[in-house]
């Protein structure tokens, strides 16, 4: 009887040994998703810090633009529309998206307003006197630093998404994920060229186009 009292209370201590050190593997491993997914939402943040600082630069870049003389105000216009499509993107700017769908709107309108930024940037060439304004020159030079902290930020942000999704999948963390509901996060999708940023030169030895009578 003695014998198996020491035998059942060895098995006891076995069990609450087993229960401890599953709640510290539990708890660490919480505390590292954890901080994984704070990360990815830092990351995200910063991302999001480096296309509102391109978006604050476009208002600039068209005043000084539509100074010039016999500007197209088409294209203006197009940057002008595809700035305010970006702001009616609902999204958070603190918390990583949870979903594709959701990134995929993001990014598509920040790609429509490169696409008009770049337009604008063409037909800039075309206006040497624009070479002489201090202004446009100090934007040409923040532009440029923009797409590169944007390209950047990106790497970044997919990085980041890529560490927290391998540890989700991963033994035994995929079981706190699925308890916890720690859920998969969307990367940017590269597009062909995306990982050169947007060259921002201009060139002025071109004749500016001749007034309209």
């Amino acid at each position: 009887m003695k014998k198996l009292l020491i035998v059942f209370g060895g098995l006891i201590a076995l069990f609450i040994l087993f229960v401890i050190i599953v709640a510290v593997a539990g708890i660490g491993g919480y505390n590292r998703l954890n901080v994984q997914n704070q990360n990815v939402n830092a990351k995200w943040a910063q991302v999001q810090n480096d296309y509102q600082r391109r978006a604050d630069l476009i208002p600039n870049l068209v005043n000084t633009v539509s100074g010039a003389a016999n500007f197209e105000k088409s294209t203006l216009t197009e940057i002008t529309e595809a700035r305010a499509s970006v702001g009616r993107v609902n999204i958070n700017p603190n918390v990583a998206p949870a979903d594709a769908s959701t990134l995929a709107q993001f990014d598509k309108a920040q790609g429509q307003l490169s696409s008009a930024l770049s337009r604008l940037l063409v037909v800039v060439e075309r206006y040497p006197d624009l070479k002489a304004n201090s202004n446009f020159l100090g934007l040409q030079a923040q532009l440029e630093g923009t797409e590169n902290r944007i390209a950047v930020a990106r790497r970044d942000f997919n990085e980041a998404v890529q560490t927290y999704n391998t540890s989700i999948h991963s033994f035994p963390l995929f079981l706190i994920a699925d308890w916890k509901g720690f859920k998969e996060k969307p990367y940017f999708t590269a597009t062909a060229g995306s990982e050169t940023p947007p060259k921002v030169n201009f060139d002025f030895n071109s004749k500016a186009p001749a007034a309209k009578p």
